[in-house]
């Protein structure tokens, strides 16, 4: 079963290695949901440096150039070490880059190979013994290439502390999973619903970003429509055809959470949206996210959050 909140402490520090012709797409995808957590927590969950092998200016593939903090032997031990690679990963992969990978291997609690970083990883011999995937484009070349290795066509691969993701949309997946592990599904939902925009896109598929079961999906859709008027719990179970037992044991074992407590974290992080972005008085947003009156969302809302609504609107 799925946590839905984990109460992870202090900060974990990301390092990222680039490469020239790095994807600038796949690297935004990384780090934006962890800076997006940051806010939503209010606090530094996540830290991170860019680093490269020799310290240099590097380019991304758009020509996006980027001045790193420093040298990747020079950077400190942390929880992660992101390499990014794009395009030209099998000239990247020398002796001098395997050294470096091997060296970091120590001082690093997980390495993830971003877009063709996983061919990176492979050639220090990082993932033997390991399944791992790479860029699609990338995967029969990379599977020839390693044929000791458990190349599997997916988004993401997570192996004990070596982990691999494929293009740039995965990586935004990817960092939501990460988001996930330490501070549970509620942070990863919210996380997910702060980059959405107005589309036809079903909401479910856009809040989950990953496959849900179809009664987990039309369950959330619906909340998701359903924010100023919510819906009973009973009359949600009704229009997914189930039951509310069944319902709810999709929820815990998807989410880590009963329908009630998923519905509620969904308006009050749009009420946490709205004041931070909106002009509408706290009582406005009350009504829009389903509550009879400003106290009563307040109570929650602080419950929730740590502080009443008030406080976000003044980071304005």
């Amino acid at each position: 079963m799925q946590n839905w909140k984990t109460a992870a402490p202090g900060t974990q520090d990301v390092t990222i290695l680039l490469f020239p012709r790095f994807s600038n797409h796949c690297l935004a995808n990384a780090v934006e949901p962890l800076r997006a957590a940051n806010e939503i927590l209010r606090r530094e969950a996540y830290r991170w440096r860019f680093v490269t092998l020799d310290g240099g200016e590097v380019m991304s593939s758009s020509g996006l150039p980027v001045l790193p903090h420093g040298r990747l032997r020079d950077a400190p031990s942390g929880a992660f070490l992101f390499v990014l690679s794009s395009y030209d990963a099998p000239r990247h992969a020398t002796a001098a880059t395997a050294r470096a990978l091997t060296a970091a291997a120590r001082r690093f609690a997980v390495m993830v190979g971003f877009d063709t970083g996983a061919w990176l990883m492979a050639h220090a011999g990082l993932l033997d013994g390991r399944a791992a995937t790479i860029h699609w484009d990338e995967l029969t070349a990379f599977s020839e290439a390693f044929p000791h290795l458990d190349t599997r066509a997916e988004r993401y691969v997570i192996d004990g502390n070596r982990m691999t993701c494929g293009g740039a949309m995965t990586a935004f997946d990817f960092a939501l999973e990460l988001i996930r592990q330490s501070h549970g599904a509620a942070l990863k939902l919210e996380v997910s619903a702060f980059f959405l925009h107005q589309t036809r896109e079903a909401p479910q598929a856009r809040l989950t970003r990953e496959a849900t079961s179809p009664l987990v999906e039309r369950c959330l859709a619906l909340m998701s429509a359903n924010l100023e008027a919510p819906l009973p719990i009973e009359t949600l179970a009704a229009r997914c055809q189930t039951s509310q037992r069944t319902l709810a044991r999709a929820f815990r074992a998807e989410l880590g959470a009963p329908p009630a407590t998923v519905y509620k974290r969904l308006r009050l992080a749009a009420a946490r949206r709205h004041a931070q972005q909106s002009t509408w008085t706290i009582a406005e947003i009350a009504l829009r996210c389903g509550y009879a009156n400003a106290a009563a969302m307040t109570r929650a809302f602080t419950a929730e959050y740590d502080a009443p609504p008030s406080a976000f609107r003044a980071k304005r």
